[in-house]
């Protein structure tokens, strides 16, 4: 891991659900910090506290207990908007569902953040040709999402994540609808963008494909890193 300042850290991050008159823990105390450039990957069993963790990561939830910062800065005495906006400008998030919309062309839907952002036209195009050209899908720019194959989606995933340079990118199982060649195409890709963008990427993943290339792999059982 980097000896910079870790991209996130965690602090003994404590999360708890209401399910019918019951609470479920989710998370027990969980510490973690991951590096500019590192790719780590959360292992783990169904209800494990995976998904807790992402979304925690990815600014989505926030903790019953503990601290987290992201490039710095102290996450829990932000407010909604501070935060919807950190969310916006510093993390990207690939989906297993990929999570395209269907009725926007490939172009559009990786210019999308762009434009929640307010960047300029000019800088957009040239953004998202120079990324659909990183990730091979540029003569596939004025397609739709349904006329791509699995892992051509997966791709414009990737490129929308990673469109606006985020600090943070929270991919939950993204090579979980791939076969096997695709897969290890999708972790090659992922792998080699992080490091060239020095982005931090947090995974969430069953498939050893995708874990036996990150640069660390984290085990959470029960709510806890083991």
């Amino acid at each position: 891991m980097s000896a910079e300042m870790p991209t996130v850290r965690l602090g003994v991050l404590r999360k708890s659900y209401r399910v019918g008159e019951s609470s479920i823990e989710a998370l027990k105390g969980v510490s973690l910090d991951v590096g500019g450039g590192e790719m780590v990957a959360l292992t783990g069993p169904s209800g494990s506290g995976k998904s807790t963790l992402l979304n925690l990561c990815g600014l989505i939830d926030t903790p019953d207990s503990g601290s987290r910062e992201l490039c710095g800065t102290a996450l829990d005495s932000l407010d909604e908007l501070s935060l919807t906006r950190l969310r916006r400008e510093k993390v990207g998030f690939i989906f297993q569902g990929f999570n395209l919309v269907p009725v926007m062309t490939v172009y559009d839907n990786v210019e999308y953040p762009l434009l929640l952002l307010g960047v300029a036209p000019a800088e957009r195009r040239r953004r998202v040709l120079e990324v659909l050209g990183r990730v091979g899908l540029e003569p596939f720019a004025l397609r739709l999402p349904d006329a791509l194959s699995g892992g051509q989606r997966q791709r414009v995933a990737i490129a929308r994540a990673l469109i606006k340079a985020p600090a943070l990118v929270i991919a939950d199982e993204p090579t979980a609808n791939l076969d096997s060649a695709t897969a290890r195409q999708i972790v090659d890709l992922l792998h080699e963008l992080a490091h060239e963008r020095n982005a931090s990427v947090v995974v969430a993943t069953h498939d050893e494909r995708m874990s036996s290339h990150c640069d660390r792999v984290v085990h959470l059982i029960d709510g806890e890193l083991q």
